[in-house]
């Protein structure tokens, strides 16, 4: 099975439910690896800003990030410079995704082209 992850929740808004979502993301995406799917995690919107928090000593999520570390296939390029996060993850190591031109912003990613080609595609 081809698993699609999208991690789209706001690390800034400090709530419960923020943190939640990206848990619940990152353990479908190991439990996804374990199963032996073809994996791919990518952070979007304000999203991508999870990198860099999850970078922190002492972060509770930093191990299983770590885990699937591997499956990450970047972050939205226009979502990036939007949410002021381009830096952080160019320092992380996370590639800029650019497959989809948008007016008025850097290209994005294209989570359509990942649907057209077969992936089951979450949003957390």
């Amino acid at each position: 099975m081809k698993t699609a992850i999208i991690l789209i929740s706001d690390p800034k808004s400090g709530t419960d439910e923020s943190f939640g979502r990206l848990l619940n993301g990152l353990v479908y995406a190991r439990e996804s690896i374990e199963c032996g799917d073809q994996v791919a995690v990518a952070f979007s919107g304000p999203g991508t800003r999870w990198p860099a928090e999850l970078a922190k000593l002492g972060h509770p999520a930093t191990e299983l990030y770590n885990f699937i570390r591997p499956q990450v296939v970047g972050a939205s390029c226009g979502c990036a410079a939007v949410f002021g996060a381009t830096e952080s993850l160019e320092e992380a190591g996370v590639p800029l995704l650019k497959q989809y031109e948008v007016p008025g912003v850097p290209p994005v990613a294209s989570y359509r082209q990942l649907v057209a080609h077969g992936w089951n595609v979450s949003v957390f």
